[in-house]
């Protein structure tokens, strides 16, 4: 969590609606609350938000480090530890009551049998990608609509059925994204040339 944003990881449980309706739940409350405190009304939340499916394995190990190093990229911190707001924390010093984390959920999806080992494994993580200075921004994370294998990509592009047409699958070395088609600027257009691409983005439907 950061001044103006949110990464939130969240587990598909086959059920199409829920991570919808569950977004819509957390970003009303949230509005709410703001709003209620700060005695304003509108609109709390602007504009949209993202989701990549993310494949089990190595792939969501990835995109779990890629949270945690998010306010080191922003140059705010030097490590994940000393940000409170994240899931680093969370999952080194775990809550006894009202925890975030799903933990024993976690560590099935993982393969990962007890808290210590998830613990000692997620800082290993977490300090390997340090020492190689991967902090640099992964556009896979925040523009693809799905990031995993091959099989995995292909399965996701099946299920997409019709809005998978002009979607295309880019990566090698295992990394596979599902990407927009990139729609370029007409000859004649007033505006600067470049490349647009669709959205894969979700209106919060939201006014709190």
């Amino acid at each position: 969590m950061t001044s103006n944003h949110i990464h939130l990881l969240v587990r598909d449980g086959q059920e199409r609606e829920v991570i919808p309706q569950t977004m819509q739940l957390i970003a009303g409350r949230t509005g709410q609350d703001y709003n209620q405190r700060k005695k304003r009304n509108g609109a709390f939340w602007e504009d949209r938000y993202h989701a990549t499916a993310v494949e089990a394995g190595p792939h969501l190990v990835q995109c779990m480090v890629y949270i945690d190093l998010n306010m080191v990229r922003a140059g705010v911190v030097t490590h994940p530890s000393k940000w409170p707001f994240g899931g680093y924390n969370e999952i080194q010093n775990p809550r006894k009551r009202y925890s975030l984390i799903d933990y024993e959920s976690l560590m099935g999806i993982l393969g990962i049998g007890k808290m210590e080992e998830m613990k000692e494994s997620h800082r290993g993580w977490v300090e390997e990608a340090l020492a190689e200075r991967g902090q640099g921004r992964q556009p896979r994370w925040t523009e693809s609509i799905a990031v995993g294998s091959v099989g995995f990509i292909e399965q996701t592009k099946a299920a997409l059925g019709i809005k998978a047409v002009g979607r295309e699958v880019i990566g090698g070395d295992g990394v596979y994204e599902l990407r927009e088609p990139v729609i370029p600027y007409s000859l004649d257009s007033t505006y600067e040339n470049g490349d647009l691409r669709q959205k894969n983005t979700y209106f919060w439907d939201i006014s709190a």
